[in-house]
């Protein structure tokens, strides 16, 4: 199946808070393993947000697999930990694990990544790309495309401007290059930044303010998840009347009466409620027809995922995974 994200091999997901922003970024993980592929999913916050969906004990710091994907194909997960991708850095670039254990008693690395949290962000990104980057003994790439649950969208664009985050931490030497291996990675036409909101006000205002500012630093906008859409369950001739004001609550305690649905004692009791919650209803998605508009302004892909009846548990991460795939996102 073609997608519109052919050639990407980085899926940076970030979102408000509450939008289900780990929940997209699994789901999209297992619609991109399909079919036979490996995905490696990541996170950076500390949260377990990942075994907590997949209904999984915390994560080590190791990539281990956690899911088969639909029609074959798997899912691993890497929580990354500041402290130890730290003491990666330090053998890497120093030969100074032994040392670095040390220093992590004396506190050392969490002084370095409190002084300058600009240093924490290239670490953990840096172990996201080194994920993308890597090849295997036959050269091939060892993961097909990495998914990476970030932070919100406040501060993706700092997150992920590395090179910037850095400058005045140093100027030269391995840090340096390091920092600007990432940030080719993350600036390249491999990775795209997706944005999960809701359609209601503040996500959606959020998911436009990011945008804007991911663009003006020169990084890869991707697409937009709309989650927890609910279809409407009236027709538009319907939602119009109510919102206007037009529903007639003695006629329709007649016809509820005619129907048998209600005795004449309840009908008119009954016929307010449903006039309630009818007007309700028409509102909400008076609202989101708004939203949905404002969010044409940002002029990029758009994937509607379902509000999940049953909550968000493995099934309704396939289901979440194969609506992505029906729309085109993977």
């Amino acid at each position: 199946m073609d997608t519109h994200w052919d050639g990407v091999r980085l899926h940076v997901v970030t979102g408000k808070g509450g939008t289900g922003k780990t929940t997209v970024a699994a789901a999209l993980a297992l619609a991109l393993a399909s079919g036979g592929r490996k995905v490696l999913l990541v996170e950076v916050e500390g949260r377990q947000g990942i075994a907590q969906v997949f209904d999984l004990p915390p994560l080590p710091y190791e990539e281990r697999r956690i899911a088969v994907a639909p029609s074959g194909g798997d899912v691993y997960a890497l929580a990354i930990d500041p402290e130890d991708a730290m003491l990666e850095y330090l053998e890497m670039f120093y030969g100074m694990r032994r040392a670095g254990r040390a220093l992590t008693k004396m506190g050392v690395v969490d002084f370095a990544t409190t002084v300058a949290p600009g240093f924490r962000d290239v670490l953990v990104t840096g172990k996201t790309t080194e994920a993308v980057r890597r090849r295997g003994k036959d050269g091939r790439r060892v993961y097909d495309a990495v998914v990476l649950d970030a932070p919100p969208t406040g501060r993706i664009t700092r997150f992920l401007n590395v090179t910037q985050e850095v400058a005045g931490l140093a100027k030269v030497g391995p840090i340096k290059n390091h920092s600007d291996l990432v940030s080719g990675v993350v600036k390249s036409p491999e990775t795209a930044v997706h944005f999960v909101t809701l359609l209601e006000e503040m996500p959606v205002q959020e998911t436009i303010d990011g945008v804007a500012e991911l663009r003006a630093a020169g990084l890869p906008a991707g697409g937009v998840f709309v989650n927890m859409v609910r279809e409407s369950l009236l027709p538009q001739r319907v939602l119009d009347m109510a919102v206007k004001g037009r529903f007639d609550v003695g006629e329709l305690a007649l016809g509820l009466k005619a129907a048998g649905l209600a005795d004449s004692a309840d009908a008119s009791t009954l016929a307010e409620a449903l006039v309630d919650e009818v007007v309700e209803h028409a509102r909400r998605t008076a609202i989101e027809r708004s939203e949905r508009e404002s969010l044409d302004a940002v002029d990029l892909p758009r994937y509607e995922l379902p509000l999940l009846a049953d909550g968000v548990d493995l099934a309704g991460l396939y289901e979440l995974a194969e609506s992505m795939r029906t729309q085109g996102a993977a």
